[in-house]
C-alpha cells in the first residue's frame, strides 16, 4: 500500500506551525466527513487518512519522530499512537465538533464561562533604506491603538465597584436552546458571552475596559531583512475588552529604492558603465559597497557589453544566519559621443590596421551576409 506523506495529505509545508496544521486539518476533515459525503467509501478513507495525519502532526513528539523516520516511526511499536490506518481518536472528532459549533459552545468543559475575546491584531507598514536592511537598526514608531483603561484597570466597571454575574445565564456566558432533537449552547444575549454585567460602567472607557491611546514602541530590525519581512510585537495590538488579552502588532517592512543597487534575495546587482577603451584594454574600476567599503572590480581586456562580474561575499547578509550573498556587476560599454581631432586621428589609424581578427563576430557576420547574397 502506498504511504502518502502526512504533510501532503493536509496540504501543509514541512515547516508549517501548529495553527496552520490545525486549520488545514479542519478544512479537510469537514470536506471528507462521512456525514457530509453520504457514506462515500472513498471520502471515508480520505477522512481517516487526514485524521491519522493530524493525530501525528499535532503532537510535537510524534511529529519530530515522523520528521526523522517518516511512517517507519510508527511501525512495529517504534512510535506508538497513530499509524497503520488506525481510526481517528476522540480528539480528532472533538476538533471538528468545536470548529462547527464553536460559536454556540461555552468551552470544552461544558457550561463554563466563555473566555473574553482577544484584542485584534494590527498592521504597521514601515519603509527602511537598503543600507538599514544591510546593517539592521533599532528604531521607534508611534501607533494609535486601544489600550487598557488605567482608571478601571481594564475591568470596565467604575472604580470601587465590580461586575456582577449575569442573571440570564448565571455567569456561564451561554444559554441552552432547544432546536428540534438537539440542544445547543449559544452566547448569552444579555451579557454577550461575558458572563458578567456591568451595572455601573467606568466613565473613562464607558464599560469597555479600553481607551484609545498613542504608544511609542521600539522595533529591532535584524540585518538581512527583505521586502515584506514581518516582525511581530506580541501583545502590542488592540487591547481586549474588559481585561481580555491584547492582540499583536505586525510590522511589515518595505525596502526603499537604492540609487546604485537592486536586490534579488541576498544577491545585489549594480549596472556600471565603462568606456570603450577600458573594455578593450582592461583595467580596474572602483565602486562603493553596500557596507561603505570600496570594491575594486577587475575588468579583463576585450570585455563585451553586458558582461557580468561576480564579487563573492559582497552582497546582503543572510537573515538570522551567517555569511553574505554576492554582488553582480553588469558592465555596460559606453561609446564616445564626441571626439577631439587627435582622438579621431588615432582611431582612423587603428581602423587602417584592422585585420578582422579584432572583432571576429562582426567579421563573420559580414562574411555570411556576402555568401547569402551570392557575392
Amino acid at each position: 500500500m502506498t504511504e502518502v506523506d502526512y504533510y501532503e495529505l493536509l496540504g501543509c509545508s514541512r515547516d508549517a506551525d501548529q495553527g496552520t496544521i490545525k486549520t488545514s486539518y479542519r478544512k479537510m476533515a469537514m470536506k471528507y466527513h462521512p456525514d457530509r459525503t453520504g457514506g462515500c467509501q472513498e471520502s471515508e478513507a480520505k477522512f481517516k487518512a487526514v485524521s491519522e495525519a493530524y493525530e501525528v502532526l499535532k503532537d510535537p513528539q510524534k511529529r519530530a519522530a515522523y520528521d526523522r523516520m517518516g511512517h517507519a516511526a510508527f511501525k512495529q511499536g517504534m512510535g506508538g499512537g497513530a499509524g497503520g490506518g488506525a481510526d481517528p481518536g476522540f480528539g480528532a472528532f472533538s476538533d471538528i465538533f468545536e470548529s462547527v459549533f464553536g460559536e454556540f459552545m461555552g468551552g470544552r468543559g461544558g457550561g463554563g464561562r466563555r473566555q473574553a475575546r482577544r484584542g485584534a491584531d494590527l498592521r504597521y507598514d514601515m519603509e527602511i533604506s537598503l543600507a538599514d536592511a544591510f546593517t539592521g537598526k533599532s528604531t521607534e514608531i508611534t501607533v494609535d491603538v486601544s489600550g487598557i483603561c488605567e482608571k478601571c484597570d481594564g475591568s470596565g466597571a467604575k472604580p470601587g465597584t465590580a461586575p456582577k454575574p449575569c442573571h440570564t445565564c448565571g455567569g456561564a456566558g451561554a444559554v441552552r436552546v432547544q432546536q428540534g432533537f438537539f440542544v445547543v449552547e449559544r452566547a448569552c444575549p444579555t451579557c454577550h458571552g461575558a458572563g458578567q454585567i456591568i451595572a455601573d460602567p467606568c466613565p473613562e472607557c464607558r464599560g469597555e475596559g479600553r481607551v484609545d491611546q498613542t504608544k511609542t514602541l521600539t522595533v529591532n530590525i535584524p540585518p538581512g531583512v527583505d521586502e515584506g519581512t514581518r516582525i511581530r510585537l506580541s501583545g502590542e495590538g488592540e487591547a481586549g475588552a474588559r481585561g481580555a488579552p491584547a492582540g499583536d502588532l505586525y510590522i511589515f517592512l518595505h525596502i526603499a529604492r537604492h540609487s546604485l543597487f537592486t536586490r534579488e534575495g541576498t544577491t545585489l546587482h549594480a549596472h556600471m558603465p565603462i568606456s570603450f577603451t577600458t573594455a578593450a584594454l582592461g583595467g580596474d574600476i572602483e565602486l562603493p559597497g553596500i557596507d561603505g567599503e570600496t570594491i575594486s572590480v577587475k575588468v579583463p581586456s576585450g570585455t563585451q557589453p553586458g558582461r557580468e562580474i561576480r564579487q563573492r561575499g559582497a552582497g546582503m547578509p543572510v537573515l538570522q544566519g551567517r555569511g553574505r550573498g554576492d554582488l553582480v556587476v553588469h558592465l555596460e560599454v559606453e561609446m564616445p559621443r564626441k571626439l577631439s581631432s587627435r582622438q579621431r586621428e588615432i582611431l582612423e589609424s587603428f581602423r587602417e590596421t584592422e585585420t578582422g581578427e579584432e572583432c571576429p563576430q562582426s567579421t563573420g557576420f559580414f562574411a555570411k551576409l556576402k555568401q547569402a547574397m551570392g557575392a
